[in-house]
């Protein structure tokens, strides 16, 4: 008799340890089919609207170091020179919508200016960078704001970046000035610092609330992207 309880015993055992593995089992499908589901209500939920932005400015303003902190959240005391163009991508999560930025950075050498408007072309943003340490970068932010309005899209929602903020007991350029220029022409403006990080992603926010979450679909056009020579300009 003893034999025969242990064997039933036993029995007994295995059978609910068969029937906890089942369960514990199925509890884990449906917790990963829970998780799936808030996923996918996640990206119903929050779409991804695609829009083209163009940083244009002076040469060595440090329009380049602003992308890479934005993009990669790194800065590089020197900083190559851009040729033609580079081409990266970041998001901005808004409330209602992601915006992706499909970002061009244009040269700034006087060489590569007739370039521009290929890559302006079709923008829904743009940034225009000067240096706060050098009026003349300044003067030409202007000019660039004057080509935009004039030949860039209509809705193009347009700001004016005063860059190397940390550079401040080697202002040029008052932020007063600038800001005043900034509302006269009904763009945005801050003053940002590749170096230190400072308005960097502030300055990408602002641009995306102001984008519709709609964007048309542009024509998909071909720009050339050149690969930067290994030359050294300090940028900040």
């Amino acid at each position: 008799h003893g034999t025969e309880q242990f064997i039933q015993s036993a029995r007994a055992s295995r059978k609910q340890a068969k029937e906890a593995a089942a369960a514990k089992g199925t509890k884990r499908i449906q917790g990963t089919r829970r998780k799936k589901a808030k996923e996918n209500t996640v990206t119903m939920s929050n779409r991804v609207c695609h829009f083209k932005l163009v940083l244009l400015g002076d040469t060595a303003v440090g329009k380049s170091c602003l992308v890479v902190r934005f993009v990669r959240d790194e800065f590089f005391e020197f900083q190559e020179p851009t040729i033609g163009a580079a081409f990266l991508t970041q998001t901005v999560a808004l409330d209602e919508a992601t915006v992706k930025f499909e970002i061009w950075d244009t040269a700034g050498q006087e060489r590569y200016r007739s370039l521009a408007p290929m890559y302006y072309r079709g923008a829904a943003a743009a940034i225009i960078v000067y240096d706060i340490t050098n009026p003349d970068s300044f003067a030409g932010a202007k000019s660039w704001v004057k080509e935009l309005q004039r030949r860039g899209d209509p809705n193009v929602v347009i700001a004016l970046a005063g860059n190397k903020a940390d550079l401040e007991s080697r202002r040029k350029v008052e932020f007063e000035e600038a800001n005043a220029y900034a509302e006269e022409n009904g763009i945005l403006h801050l003053e940002t610092s590749a170096k230190n990080a400072s308005n960097v992603k502030a300055l990408f926010v602002e641009i995306a609330k102001k984008l519709p979450k709609t964007p048309p679909q542009p024509e998909r056009e071909a720009f050339p992207i050149v690969t930067p020579k290994q030359e050294n300009r300090s940028c900040c």
